[in-house]
């Protein structure tokens, strides 16, 4: 790939139009992130995280990197295992120029200008170790910690993705600490709740619940209750919004008492 003649991200990277170009510089450019929906880990957060290199930072945890890791055939090893973190951003490199038309390539390229000035080159094989050298001099400086960057992208709220059960004390300490001034809030995530044909996943999760609420969960009624009290207490610690992801959509009807002996059997 090498050095480009032209930028492929500039300022005007998909404005194709004045009224574009004005609507974005004029108005959207400047404007703060409020976002209701993020996956990041309220204990970075709270934490003010570093990280050693830009892999941790960009792969670690982002399920849409690995997914096209694994959709261009590439290991798990070098998406979820032991690979070394070099390793696993060299294989990211390598599937670089296969996502060409792929919102994931401007993606990285984008984040690649913005937050690692680097503007110049595309991401491949033949790029990735002088990038990844260079990214990581930038992750190590003190601009690169979780808050620092989240000030940085002018973020004025956030909504983490929350499981019933979770204590909620990272959204505690950092709705503590006036000084951090950016809002992150809890968001209801109850999937767990509906596990009922995964009972290994459902039993387990009902004794953390029940563990958090001091309660004996041996009843349909008891769930109900024990869910109500952790949404009072969501609802206490600045959650507004709830989430849930519907993995499959089921079509035979169900009366209470018909779940409740569901439950009882599963129980």
């Amino acid at each position: 790939m090498g050095t480009m003649k032209t930028k492929f991200i500039h300022d005007d990277f998909l404005l194709d139009s004045k009224p574009a170009r004005a609507l974005f510089h004029d108005f959207a450019k400047d404007m703060p992130i409020i976002d209701f929906h993020c996956h990041l880990p309220p204990q970075e957060i709270a934490e003010d995280k570093r990280w050693e290199n830009v892999t941790q930072l960009w792969l670690h945890g982002d399920h849409y990197k690995w997914r096209a890791m694994r959709t261009a055939g590439i290991d798990e090893k070098f998406c979820t295992g032991d690979a070394s973190d070099w390793e696993k951003f060299a294989k990211f490199a390598e599937l670089m120029p296969k996502a060409l038309r792929n919102p994931l390539y401007h993606w990285t390229h984008f984040e690649l200008a913005r937050y690692f000035g680097i503007s110049d080159r595309l991401l491949g094989p033949d790029t990735a170790r002088e990038i990844y050298d260079e990214c990581n001099r930038v992750v190590r400086s003190k601009k690169f910690s979780c808050r620092a960057l989240m000030k940085q992208s002018k973020v004025e709220v956030v909504c983490t993705t929350d499981d019933p059960a979770d204590s909620l004390e990272h959204h505690i300490a950092i709705a503590k600490d006036k000084k951090f001034g950016i809002q992150v809030r809890p968001t209801w995530r109850p999937d767990k709740s509906w596990a009922i044909d995964r009972p290994d996943i459902f039993s387990a999760w009902l004794a953390k619940l029940g563990a958090c609420t001091n309660s004996e969960i041996g009843t349909l009624d008891d769930l109900f209750a024990a869910l109500k009290k952790r949404h009072d207490f969501f609802a206490a610690n600045g959650c507004k919004l709830s989430d849930r992801g519907v993995e499959t959509i089921y079509a035979e009807d169900c009366t209470v008492a018909g779940a409740a002996k569901i439950f009882g059997k599963v129980r």
